[in-house]
């Protein structure tokens, strides 16, 4: 099976970094598309923006790569209109921190133009919001703000992922006609595509990448009950917290999972996922962001309805403390989201 043209079904090593896969998938954008404009701040060469994703586009575009004012709310404005009269914009927001100076041109515009006048109006936007800690960025350059845009009409989220090449993404928001926000972990910039250690294996099972134990086995979700004590659901920043706790839960007890990674949170539709999750002796969702109102609760309460009779626990969440994100290394790990919080809530649950 190949997707997005990298092997998958057991791809593990030797792909580009998530950052640069990103950036050619710009250019290449750029290059097919004459009608795409990037708009965001400090974007122009040789700086290439604040973590270097759009470096060499205005070099290669100067015409459709356009640096702005510090304003976020004009940036976002200004790239609504573009696509409303015929354009496609993908606007750069410097830190997702940012995005909420924006959220009135994205929740009373930019979401509602797409339906507001009688007919759909098609609005190709993508609002790339690089989010995340584990950076010691603190409190106002370190947040997912993702729930604060769940259940606006007219409006998709997605979120960057090891497993999903960025141009097949990319194409994917533009083509819906709608705006899109495409939460960008910043830990994942340096990561590599398409891979995972010597113990798992991964394929793409319509727009979710599923991991599992290497076996030999049958691929996609063809997983014996046996080698199924839970499933893990998480957006692509949590990627690599949830490997390691996978690895960990089985080298130490025995444990073996399989984690559903999704490149778009909403809408997200679990359907071709149902058979293998109502196998799932503990279905865990984990998240960046504290709690309440999140996507994790969506998919949760998502899940209990479609699999009512079928789950043998509660869907069980995982989510960063109710606190403002420090910059202290040792303190920031104790608020976000580790890979051994998701492994004691698995092992809670499974106890529970």
């Amino acid at each position: 099976m190949t997707v997005g043209g990298a092997p998958a079904g057991g791809a593990r090593a030797g792909g580009a970094r998530v950052g640069e896969n990103l950036n050619r998938a710009l250019h290449g954008l750029l290059e097919d598309d004459p009608s795409v404009y990037v708009l965001g701040e400090d974007l122009l060469d040789p700086y290439g923006g604040a973590f270097k994703i759009t470096k060499g586009l205005s070099a290669r575009f100067p015409g459709r790569v356009l640096t702005t004012p510090l304003s976020e709310g004009a940036i976002v404005g200004a790239a609504s209109g573009l696509a409303l009269a015929g354009g496609k914009a993908v606007v750069e927001i410097m830190f997702a921190d940012f995005v909420a100076l924006a959220f009135d041109q994205i929740l009373n515009f930019a979401s509602k133009s797409v339906s507001m006048y009688g007919t759909r109006v098609p609005l190709p936007l993508v609002i790339r919001c690089p989010s995340g800690g584990h950076r010691g960025y603190g409190p106002t350059h370190s947040q997912s703000p993702q729930k604060h845009f769940i259940g606006i009409p007219g409006l998709s989220l997605f979120e960057l992922s090891p497993f999903h090449d960025n141009r097949a993404v990319l194409d994917r928001m533009l083509a819906l006609g709608e705006p899109c926000l495409l939460f960008e972990d910043k830990v994942l910039y340096t990561r590599r595509m398409y891979e995972v250690d010597e113990l798992f294996t991964w394929e793409l099972v319509g727009d979710v990448a599923v991991v599992r134990l290497d076996t030999g086995g049958p691929g996609g979700l063809e997983i014996p009950s046996g080698d199924l004590d839970y499933v893990l659901i998480t957006p692509g920043g949590v990627t690599h917290r949830a490997l390691a706790a996978m690895r960990t839960l089985l080298l130490d007890h025995d444990l073996a999972g399989v984690l559903m990674v999704p490149s778009r949170l909403y809408p997200f539709d679990p359907s071709e996922l149902l058979p293998l999750l109502g196998r799932a002796p503990l279905v865990c969702v984990a998240e960046d962001g504290s709690a309440g109102g999140t996507w994790g609760d969506h998919v949760a309460a998502d899940l209990h309805t479609r699999l009512w009779g079928r789950l043998r626990r509660p869907v069980r969440l995982v989510s960063s403390a109710d606190s403002v994100i420090p910059t202290a290394a040792h303190l920031e790990r104790e608020v976000l989201v580790q890979d051994s919080t998701i492994r004691r809530a698995v092992l809670e649950g499974l106890d529970g």
